[in-house]
């Protein structure tokens, strides 16, 4: 079969199908190089391609004939466009033959041979850190009691974790918002440090620059509250995990090893980002994995530390911190993110009848919005009166002889984030980029380009720029050179800012509104989570569970079509893979 039958029989048969034009020219690629008399084959080749592109590892085939529309995420009328026996005819696959074959067949699974890789590196690597033997201090209860008090007849959670990480080489510590992994972080590190012959050095990084940020804020934090000798031990600024692997991990093997490597937010870690991270930590370093195994999954390919909590094969190396210190899992926040990630739907349909309408309505911890029209005035107004302390302080700055200071530039990029707007998808009405222009005309700034107040995130990595994917700036007016400039702040991992010619910043978004994916690594005091009025894929159990615990303080919940919000939490992803 041509390129040209095989997209005219996926796109217009009986079912239109999802396949891309990418995937259908992969499964092309592959006849071309060698032949197959089998349909088949090349709808397999197509569909493992399709499957990496919606975050897969893999092709599961298991059970193939009664799953395929859960696997691919098709209507049935969809998956009548398969041909009959499709998974029976994998093993004998001509391109998954060999060591340099472009798939992988492994076990019903059918992999790209990159994905497939990146999955054994991982699995090889851990097992080998498995099997390094590390003798816990012989007083380990006694140091423990001094860092937590005697235990009580409720385990503490925070305490096994740091017992577990210093009797062995991996721990993986998996919590809610608000659970202490970073503050069990702080007292393992004690505790590491206590039991270390030389001081220790101790690696902290996280996949984007928020959340290294907020783990450099947290360890800052930490050490002011110590005795000079043991904050010592804490690193005083975590690195990006892009920047830490460009710069640092290549030496680190030769002349400066880590003892301790900490990762935030593994959650958001893809398969191949993983893979080279275990790959650049030496086999002799401890290796501390923190994030919320409930989280959205990484923007790419694969699930790694959901699939690598619920594997057998880590279970009795993951610790879960169940103690939220922010919410109380039965009022406000933490209840509505509990229902959600229990995938109770009724009871977060009570919840929705009890909370009061309006945007962060009266003195509410919770509140909800229903209005079906995203201009609607009002509303619009309501949202302003979140931002009216940033808006106020923002305003000393507007006139033709004002600039900002790096101290005045700090306050009000704290001040701006002290309010998130979360929308569940990109485009659309109900998307960041119509709520951008909305928000930006409600909030009274003009209709152009640059002007003082914009906020822009940063879309990907700058390494010339010192700019990291997530990276959060405010365009203010600055003195240079006795000239009143628009110049761009990003916080840095000190405290400080760093200033950047606007028009040098060539990939970057407004973000009155972001995306909740956007949100990972960000807290906020008050969050406005903006749900579309329509079922989208999008539209899961993770993600409500994810803009909802972005909030600190009050959450107001926007559903035009409450119907979709009730059901996207019986939505659960399941990524196919093999780390479980």
């Amino acid at each position: 079969m041509t390129l040209h039958e095989l997209t005219r029989h996926a796109w217009h048969g009986s079912a239109r199908t999802p396949l891309q034009p990418l995937d259908v020219a992969f499964a092309q690629f592959c006849q071309q190089q060698q032949p197959s008399e089998w349909l088949q084959h090349r709808w397999l080749a197509a569909l493992t391609s399709y499957q990496w592109g919606r975050g897969h590892a893999c092709l599961d085939l298991r059970d193939w004939s009664t799953q395929a529309a859960a696997v691919l995420g098709w209507t049935p009328e969809q998956c009548q466009a398969l041909p009959a026996d499709l998974a029976s005819t994998a093993p004998h696959l001509p391109w998954a033959q060999g060591e340099q074959s472009p798939l992988v067949w492994d076990g019903q699974r059918l992999y790209l041979r990159r994905a497939w890789q990146a999955e054994q590196t991982i699995r090889e690597n851990l097992s080998a850190r498995l099997q390094r033997h590390i003798t816990a201090p012989a007083n380990l209860s006694l140091q423990l009691d001094g860092l937590f008090g005697p235990t009580g007849t409720t385990p503490d959670m925070q305490r096994e974790a740091c017992a577990h990480a210093a009797a062995h080489a991996v721990t993986l510590i998996t919590g809610g918002p608000g659970t202490g992994k970073t503050t069990t972080v702080v007292k393992l590190l004690r505790l590491l440090q206590a039991n270390a012959s030389a001081p220790l050095h101790v690696v902290l990084t996280a996949p984007t620059g928020k959340a290294a940020a907020r783990l450099s804020q947290t360890m800052a934090q930490a050490r002011s509250l110590l005795p000079e000798q043991e904050a010592q031990v804490l690193p005083d600024t975590a690195l990006t995990l892009h920047r830490w692997l460009l710069t640092d991990a290549a030496q680190a093997h030769s002349s400066n090893p880590p003892d301790v490597v900490v990762v935030d937010e593994a959650s958001m870690i893809d398969l191949e980002l993983m893979a080279r991270l275990l790959q650049a930590v030496p086999l002799s370093a401890r290796l501390i994995l923190l994030g919320d195994k409930d989280q959205l999954a990484s923007v790419e390919a694969g699930a790694v530390m959901a699939q690598l909590c619920q594997g057998h094969w880590l279970s009795s190396h993951t610790i879960s911190l169940v103690h939220s210190h922010r919410f109380d899992a039965t009022q406000g926040i933490g209840r509505w993110a509990r229902a959600a990630n229990r995938g109770d739907r009724a009871g977060l349909r009570a919840l929705w009848e009890e909370a009061p309408q309006g945007c962060f309505a009266s003195d509410a911890v919770v509140s909800r919005l229903s209005e079906p029209h995203s201009t609607h005035t009002d509303t619009l107004q309501q949202i302003k009166q979140g931002w009216q302390p940033w808006l106020d302080e923002l305003a000393e700055f507007q006139s033709a002889s004002s600039h900002c200071s790096d101290a005045s530039a700090t306050a009000l990029l704290q001040s701006f984030t002290r309010m998130g707007v979360l929308c569940a998808v990109r485009e659309g009405r109900w998307g960041v980029q119509g709520f951008n222009r909305q928000l930006q005309h409600a909030l009274g700034f003009a209709d152009q380009a640059w002007f003082v107040g914009r906020p822009v995130m940063a879309r990907r990595n700058d390494y010339a720029l010192g700019l990291m994917n997530g990276d959060l700036g405010l365009c203010l007016p600055k003195m240079v050179e006795g000239t009143i400039r628009l110049r761009v702040a990003f916080a840095d991992a000190n405290g400080g800012v760093r200033w950047q010619v606007p028009g040098r910043l060539d990939d970057v978004d407004t973000v009155f509104a972001m995306t909740v994916h956007q949100s990972q690594g960000s807290e906020f005091e008050h969050v406005l989570l903006v749900l579309p009025d329509q079922p989208v894929p999008l539209l899961t159990r993770e993600l409500i569970y994810t803009g909802m615990t972005r909030a600190k303080k009050r959450l107001c919940v926007w559903a035009p079509a409450p119907e979709w919000l009730m059901q996207a939490v019986e939505k659960q992803v399941q990524r196919s893979g093999g780390l479980d």
